[in-house]
């Protein structure tokens, strides 16, 4: 039965799914095309959230429907462990030839960005022969116990679900902008080395290039630089978790591309779906070996359809460039964005940052203190939606605004964003600062 109001829906969500399946906003989405959304009352939205961050081409680009509508009419599913077909084949070559390393790679195709950074841990613990896994404070790896327990924040994620696998050891994360600086979070990760696991002991170390929930906050080239001298001395996996930072996103295919470092294992997924649920492992080949046959895989894991999505995805991150049109909405975006706290004898914004098109907006209660300023981005979040503008908070404390905009969207409604998002930031300014 088709809800003929958001209010129907939301009723119906209420008594039919559980509390803890989370809904920020009351509508219910019709249709969607690009980057806008229709509801069932016929309101229009235009869409920075992107599936959060699943829709880098676009709601329902032309190319990923006509080739899901083409494999839809030759079959939906075999289970490739048992009888293989051609998709899964070429969008692994597809992915091994984009690689962000010279040497020859592999690629396992899975479902989930959870699943797909949980294989490439079991893959380098198999290659190094050893437990420990060293990740970093303020990411976000998924939602299964394993990436739970290398996921830093607690609430909603963690609180109780506990306990968790051992073996996962939280470094510091730098951050401009509150510090760590990147040699301070380096010197921290040596001592971890020194009071809480010897480096010979780590199979690998996972890190986000741009942490997502975290805050959108890019790690500095110079840490990443320093990550790969300390996996080179002491036979360490280093992966980089892309499944929100990858797929032109930040103007790169890999945002790990920016600092010039290899990894030896990525995890991708979200956007190189077009919107259908595949992720993937792509990695160095001697390592993806390590594991013997039948070791890694999964019922769904690369099925037919979402591998023709996928195909069509990087057909349109070739044909319309994305990489360099993440640049362009960066830079469109980043303007528009810094000049919201000129004229103001208080600042409430205390940063915008971010690589290309992956910008983060960091709200403060003032400059000085720099106290984040939680409730009042809820608001914002809350009147844009009202006047047609989804966004999405990400941070500790929810005071970051993070985009995530399809980058096939047009500078009109680039433009159109902006405004409402100034018009709402000074609706909530003022009642915070009356």
């Amino acid at each position: 039965m088709m809800a003929r109001s958001s209010a129907e829906l939301h009723a119906r969500r209420e008594r039919a799914l559980p509390r803890g399946v989370g809904c920020a906003f009351p509508v219910c989405a019709e249709r969607a095309q690009g980057a806008e959304i229709w509801d069932t009352e016929g309101r229009r939205y235009i869409d920075f959230i992107g599936g959060m961050g699943a829709l880098a081409v676009g709601h329902s680009h032309p190319q990923v429907v006509d080739a899901v509508r083409t494999q839809l009419q030759r079959f939906t599913h075999t289970f490739f462990g048992s009888i293989p077909y051609d998709g899964y084949v070429r969008l692994a070559e597809r992915l091994n030839a984009i690689a962000p390393f010279p040497t020859p790679a592999k690629t396992l195709l899975v479902t989930t960005g959870a699943e797909a950074v949980e294989n490439a841990v079991k893959i380098a613990r198999v290659h190094s022969g050893r437990r420990g896994v060293v990740v970093f404070r303020g990411g976000f790896h998924g939602r299964t116990l394993l990436t739970l327990a290398m996921t830093s924040q607690l609430d909603p994620y963690k609180r109780g679900f506990g306990p968790f696998p051992t073996d996962i050891y939280h470094a510091p994360f730098p951050s401009a902008y509150r510090g760590p600086s990147a040699d301070e979070a380096l010197q921290a990760l040596r001592d971890l080395f020194e009071t809480q696991i010897e480096p010979d002991q780590v199979a690998a170390m996972v890190i986000e290039p741009v942490q997502g929930e975290g805050g959108f906050l890019p790690a500095p080239p110079e840490f990443i630089r320093g990550l790969r001298a300390l996996c080179d001395a002491h036979g360490i996996v280093l992966i980089a978790d892309e499944v929100q930072s990858g797929f032109a996103r930040t103007g790169r295919v890999f945002a790990i591309e920016h600092s010039g470092v290899e990894p030896d294992l990525v995890a991708l997924g979200k956007s190189f779906g077009g919107g259908l649920p595949i992720a993937a492992v792509i990695g160095k080949a001697v390592i993806m070996d390590a594991v013997p046959s039948g070791g890694i895989g999964g019922t769904y894991a690369g099925n037919p359809l979402a591998c023709a999505a996928a195909l069509a995805a990087l057909n349109v991150l070739d044909e319309d460039n994305l990489t360099a049109r993440s640049m362009e909405i960066g830079e469109r975006l980043t303007t528009g964005f810094r000049t919201l706290n000129l004229g103001s004898n208080r600042p409430i914004i205390g940063e915008v940052r971010g690589l290309g098109a992956m910008i983060g907006i960091e709200f403060v209660d003032d400059a000085m203190s720099r106290r984040p300023a939680t409730a009042l981005t809820a608001r914002l979040v809350e009147d844009a939606a009202m006047h047609g503008l989804l966004l999405a908070s990400a941070g500790p404390a929810h005071n970051v605004i993070r985009v995530l905009v399809p980058l096939t969207v047009s500078n009109e409604i680039i433009d159109e964003a902006l405004a409402i998002f100034d018009e709402s930031l000074a609706r909530v300014a003022s009642l915070a600062h009356a």
